[in-house]
């Protein structure tokens, strides 16, 4: 069997979809990644904290995401956020994050995308950190309680553009774009 370009598929993987993330600094990403490593489910954390803007960009569109990821990185500097609380996933738990530039720079490239976009990619995500997911109701309230109860809001600037392969586990680092523009 042979893919689209002439070349022998055996021993190659088959196209898998991109998922695009927005990458937190160090000290937020190293406190949201420790909370998750303690209340997500170890047979199921395959994943470091992040924070997801597309879910599932087509293979064939690798080039022209890394063309507009690109742009929009050389664009911008880092971007405004805030984590502003605590958030409810029924069984789960995420932390909340505030970021209109983040999400103005989404609806960019979901507009370049327009047509290309899964059902999940066509709507506006509501930016967080997921650090518990797949327990039962009642452990993620007794979670949202406990963090709840200590949680202080901290500004912050997203870092950098993101984008994964997605196979079913880990994901696999498809490309990098650091905030580089002035303002």
């Amino acid at each position: 069997m042979q893919g689209a370009d002439g070349t022998p598929l055996i021993g190659r993987a088959p196209p898998a979809p991109f998922i695009v993330t927005a990458e937190l600094p160090a000290d937020i990403f190293g406190w949201a990644d420790r909370l998750r490593r303690a209340h997500f489910p170890a047979e199921r954390n395959h994943l470091s904290a992040h924070v997801t803007l597309f879910h599932a960009l087509a293979p064939s569109l690798a080039e022209q995401i890394k063309r507009v990821l690109a742009g929009e990185a050389a664009a911008h500097a880092a971007i405004a956020a805030r984590l502003s609380g605590v958030m409810d996933l029924g069984k789960g738990t995420a932390l909340v994050i505030e970021s209109p530039a983040m999400l103005a720079l989404r609806d960019r490239v979901a507009d370049h995308f327009h047509g290309a976009l899964s059902a999940q990619d066509q709507h506006r995500p509501r930016l967080h950190v997921t650090i518990q997911n797949k327990v039962t109701a009642q452990v993620a309230r007794t979670l949202q309680s406990e963090l709840a109860a200590t949680f202080q809001p901290r500004d912050f600037r997203f870092v950098a553009l993101a984008m994964h392969i997605y196979r079913g586990g880990p994901w696999e680092a498809a490309g990098r774009w650091s905030f580089r523009g002035r303002g």
